[in-house]
């Protein structure tokens, strides 16, 4: 009975410790956007980034972080269960920046321990 009782236990923890195996797999329909040409004036621009949770667990994004001030991110905040959709905003705030700009925004998530690099870039054409 004690040989049966033990063995039952060693299989329990067995499968408590192969249980929630699954892992989130993030994967964006693009990492880059252009802009291209933008109007100084006009003020700041967004581009959605769309991505797909097509892993086996849910996706949580826990932060964004932009290279630089004039770039901003905003992203789906509740987790996204596999072969859900989610979006990262990322809006560019050209004032007082002409000329060119490529900006990075790292993107962490328990999809892994390096973040997704995601990349927007164009050139600023001034008010004068």
């Amino acid at each position: 009975m004690k040989k049966q009782l033990s063995l039952l236990i060693a299989i329990l923890i067995s499968l408590s410790l192969n249980a929630g195996n699954g892992k989130a797999k993030m994967v964006l329909e693009s990492t880059r956007y252009d802009f291209g040409h933008i109007q100084e004036e006009n003020g700041s621009v967004t581009h959605a980034f769309e991505f797909t949770n097509e892993g086996d667990a849910p996706l949580i994004i826990i932060e964004t972080r932009s290279s630089c001030g004039c770039t901003a991110s905003s992203f789906t905040k509740k987790p996204i269960a596999p072969a859900g959709k989610g979006v990262i905003e990322v809006t560019f705030n050209p004032a007082g920046r002409p000329g060119s700009f490529r900006k990075e925004v790292k993107v962490y998530s328990n999809a892994g321990k390096a973040p997704t690099k995601l990349i927007i870039e164009g050139v600023v054409v001034s008010k004068n």
